[in-house]
């Protein structure tokens, strides 16, 4: 295998040559997808809805909370059906469906970086019958000959955040991420940090740009990655500290590439793999395998492990080669990049929505292996969700042990079909997270029995409850040991009960010496004593004459004094707060203010029924059961009994709401008849209508060119927030992604008011 040794001087002989040195590359044929899409019950419309639902989220909480919620598998199984989807039925082919949007987001915790081009994504190909058919498509396309064919660069498909790097005068300017593939995140600061990205271009790879580079401006892309080895010792760090770990070093490598403190990220040991440009017009350079050596004397980090293919073959046997080493590599990887290699062929084929055209990925299959499952146990959530865990024979699997896998619930242990004592198969998804695939059936015991979900909570014992239309199973047991932390915590934060000082270290210590148990016990258990002598989890580094090296730290009495003193307050807060605090299911801070000002206090809300509940605009049938099924819980009752005993507020002033005066500060002359209206209503809806425009005009705007700020002059200056205020939130609703983020767009009012454009005008005129 090539070493990172003089990995920036790889010539073209080391690249070229076999990929991991002179190895038999496995043979393989095309595999069929682990698990093809069951048609849908409901109309393709539906289903393209629910397609787009679902990947739109799971690619928010991927790329913009680096937390990843399905495995790399699950989301290609449902792209792939929804590209099917829209191949059977091209009028569900619309502009916002997540087949035609490049993957990402951009945060507002970095200034916004428009990129040189768009950078896209890239298509996949799940099998070797489906790379066949995009080469056997490309070679059309270009008029492959046996006498002329069409050469394909293959490069390895690193697990990594895409980066996009600028070059003015040949020195770096800026890094930034891919975002949404128009818009990055400015990440200058933290790149700079990264030992492999050159500051300056090398003298050597400037003798092949324009002018030896001075006016030129050249943007490169690649990967910021983080190696194995720095990932183990990164999540073995913040293990001993007592953190959560990093799910992946795709994960680890975002995180640390997005510190508000670049001096964090420096200790994070990123590197990077460059092997893009976002426009090659100011290179001599004709083809991508030229460009990767471009690169590499500019002195980029560029992977030696690629091959210029002219035949299918070949590119079989790169990809082989691979699959069979890429447990040798110190970095992962997911499959093989496969690009057409001459620059004017990409140029001819061109691009479609969200891809291009000249270019695929082969994802490559997980590694799987047999064991044995030795028994399902159940783990209760922070929210009360029963989930089943396989325990099984320790099995090595993509590089590191597990014994352990979720399954999720009841019906995916069904179809899957595995039971304790079978002999099954486990791979990693995504080569991270360990996945039960399935049980080999011929080696099942005969005396095997179907797992069966409990009917109880085994952490408190309380019954157990599934909600019709939904898989998982629930303690609502607000008493649930194992959900008592999460529960406690939810309690003091700020939408509910506002409890300062509470901390999720403080309150798991408090939970741990039994100090704590339930809500209630904040008012008639918790003293200002008992919080002042709990440890904080930190202890004295020196020794002084009130303490000694390695003593815990207390919370001590002048700190417990202030968080009681929040607790106290916090009895005032009112229905609402302690209905949404109470992690009712189905029940947040919203349906809580509706049920709160409806009832008025909790006692006439316990009093309802299902029906009467249900009935509430807003509320409906689901939430209604919900809440009744809370308050039918024994000990559900007996905390809100303590709770009031405790002088906790369990009623809501139900107060008259201030309309907002929308027609504040504007005139409209109404001459002539009206025929439809009376002269109020006609007013109305002038007003109405002269909003609704004006955020029409604004939210186009935003989805087009995305500016950091809208700042209105004019007339619309001197209305303030009563125009403003609707105005916002109707551009909101309407920009792209809002659903899943919020825009970076501001929309203000000029503080120069109504003048701002008569003064920028002159300002113009005089220069």
């Amino acid at each position: 295998m090539a070493e990172k040794t003089n990995r920036n001087n790889a010539d073209a002989a080391g690249m070229q040559g076999s990929l991991f040195g002179d190895v038999d590359a496995p043979s393989f044929s095309a595999q069929e997808p682990a698990e093809k899409p069951a048609s849908p019950a409901r109309t393709a419309r539906a289903r393209a809805a629910e397609l787009n639902r679902i990947l739109n989220h799971a690619a928010y909480a991927y790329y913009a909370l680096d937390a990843p919620e399905m495995t790399d598998a699950q989301f290609d199984r449902y792209l792939q059906e929804l590209l099917a989807l829209e191949k059977a039925n091209p009028e569900l082919v619309t502009p916002d469906s997540y087949t035609q949007r490049v993957g990402g987001y951009v945060s507002e915790q970095f200034e916004p970086v428009r990129h040189a081009s768009r950078m896209y994504s890239i298509d996949d190909a799940m099998n070797l019958d489906e790379l066949d058919e995009w080469l056997a498509r490309t070679d059309e396309a270009l008029g492959s000959t046996p006498e002329n064919p069409v050469a394909y660069t293959c490069e390895l498909k690193i697990d990594g955040l895409g980066v996009a790097l600028t070059y003015t005068d040949a020195q770096l300017v800026r890094a930034a991420t891919r975002g949404d593939g128009t818009t990055g995140e400015n990440v200058t600061a933290n790149v700079l940090t990264i030992h492999d990205v050159p500051r300056a271009l090398a003298p050597e790879g400037l003798k092949l740009v324009a002018d030896a580079g001075l006016g030129r401006s050249i943007e490169v892309r690649g990967e910021v990655y983080m190696p194995k080895h720095s990932f183990v010792r990164l999540n073995e760090a913040a293990d001993a500290a007592g953190r959560e770990p990093f799910a992946n070093p795709r994960n680890a490598a975002a995180g640390s590439l997005r510190q508000k403190d670049p001096k964090i990220t420096a200790h994070r040991d990123l590197e990077t793999f460059i092997y893009a440009v976002a426009d090659e017009s100011p290179l001599s350079v004709t083809s991508q395998w030229e460009f990767l050596h471009w690169l590499s004397s500019c002195g980029f980090h560029v992977n030696p492990n690629a091959r210029r293919c002219t035949c299918a073959a070949e590119v079989h046997d790169f990809c082989a080669t691979a699959l069979a080493h890429r447990e040798d590599l110190d970095y992962d990887i997911d499959g093989v990049v496969v690009k057409v290699d001459s620059f004017a062929s990409q140029t001819a084929l061109g691009f479609t929505a969200r891809a291009p055209r000249w270019s695929i990925a082969f994802k490559f299959p997980p590694e799987e292996k047999r064991t044995v499952l030795r028994d399902i146990r159940i783990q209760v959530g922070r929210t009360g969700v029963l989930t089943p865990v396989a325990e099984f024979d320790p099995v090595s699997v993509a590089g590191s042990t597990i014994a352990r896998a979720t399954l999720h619930n009841i019906d995916e242990i069904r179809r899957k079909n595995v039971r304790v004592g079978d002999t099954i198969v486990v791979h990693k998804a995504g080569d991270v997270i360990p996945e039960v695939v399935g049980p080999v059936l011929e080696l099942r015991p005969a005396d095997s029995q179907e797992f069966q979900m409990p009917t109880h909570c085994p952490s408190c014992g309380s019954p157990v409850v599934r909600e019709e239309g939904e898989v998982a199973y629930r303690c609502v047991s607000i008493d649930c040991p194992a959900q008592a932390v999460e529960r406690l915590i939810h309690w003091g934060s700020r939408n509910a009960m506002d409890i300062d000082g509470l901390g999720d270290e403080l309150v798991g210590r408090l939970v741990e010496n039994g100090t704590l148990t339930d809500v209630a016990d904040y008012y008639d258990k918790l003293t200002v004593d008992a919080l002042a002598a709990t440890p904080t989890g930190r202890a004295y580094e020196t020794s002084t004459k009130d303490h000694i090296e390695g003593e815990d730290i207390l919370v001590g009495r002048t700190i417990a004094e202030k968080v009681m003193a929040q607790v106290d307050e916090s009895r005032s807060r009112g229905l609402a707060r302690v209905l949404f605090g109470l992690g009712i299911r189905h029940v947040g801070a919203n349906v809580a203010t509706v049920l709160a000002r409806h009832f008025g206090s909790l006692q006439a809300l316990m009093a309802a029924s299902e029906e009467d509940i249900a009935t509430i605009d807003g509320i409906g049938p689901k939430i209604a059961a919900s809440v009744r099924e809370f308050f039918s819980v024994p000990e559900n009752v007996r905390v809100l009994e303590r709770l009031r005993e405790a002088g906790v507020v369990l009623e809501e002033e139900v107060a008259e709401p201030e309309r907002p005066q929308t027609l504040a500060g504007l005139t409209f002359v109404l001459t002539g008849t009206l025929e439809h209206f009376t002269r109020d209503e006609a007013g109305a809806q002038v007003v109405e209508d002269y909003i609704e425009h004006l955020a029409c005009g604004l939210t186009n705007l935003v989805n087009i060119f995305f500016p950091e700020v809208l700042a209105l002059s004019g007339g619309v200056a001197n209305q303030g927030d009563a125009l403003l205020l609707p105005l916002r939130e109707r551009v909101r609703e309407r920009s792209f992604g809002s659903r899943y983020a919020v825009s970076h767009t501001r929309i203000e009012l000029c503080t120069l008011g109504y003048r701002a454009g008569v003064i920028g005008a002159a300002m113009l005129a005089r220069e």
